[in-house]
């Protein structure tokens, strides 16, 4: 039986999809990764602020299984990177044998290594990129199959209103 593991790199997903003027329904989302991958699970790494319990709870009932990272404030701004967490539990959950292959949905080009790692093991389906323009080319030089969320936004989101407010970061 094949088992699909899915792992988003949360911040880098809402960032994306931000800076590209979408804001996403996670709900749809997480449909269309049901409907394109047949995941078995689907991994969200995301920085954890206390006041976002209820945007969690959220996320947690659309089907997204939430991988945390402590975050601290700077200057009024969040910090809280999740690569590490994500190269971790991913050959973590390969070496257990949690999955017979993965997808992975980064754009940065620290996750090289771990590509290639899994490519060597044959166990990477594709990598999922949130921005073709900003997909870093560590990634793209690697030869294995990314697909680009640009032309994907509008089946599972919405457009945002051009604002000037501050914002809150919800992935951190």
């Amino acid at each position: 039986m094949n088992k699909i593991n899915i792992y988003i790199d949360g911040n880098n997903l809402y960032r994306s999809a931000k800076e590209l003027g979408y804001e996403i329904d996670y709900k749809k989302f997480r449909g269309w990764l049901r409907q394109k991958y047949c995941p078995t699970n689907v991994y969200l790494f995301i920085g954890l602020v206390p006041s976002r319990t209820s945007f969690y709870e959220h996320l947690q009932e659309c089907g997204f299984i939430l991988v945390f990272k402590q975050t601290i404030s700077i200057g009024g701004t969040v910090k809280g990177n999740c690569d590490a967490e994500l190269v971790l539990k991913t050959v973590s959950d390969f070496y257990t044998k949690a999955f017979t292959s993965c997808i992975l949905v980064i754009g940065d080009g620290d996750f090289g290594c771990l590509v290639e790692f899994l490519q060597n093991s044959k166990a990477v389906d594709c990598v999922v990129s949130p921005d073709e323009k900003k997909c870093s080319i560590l990634l793209k030089n690697k030869n294995t199959e990314i697909t680009f969320l640009n032309e994907h936004y509008h089946k599972f989101s919405t457009e945002r209103q051009k604002e000037k407010a501050p914002d809150a970061d919800v992935s951190a």
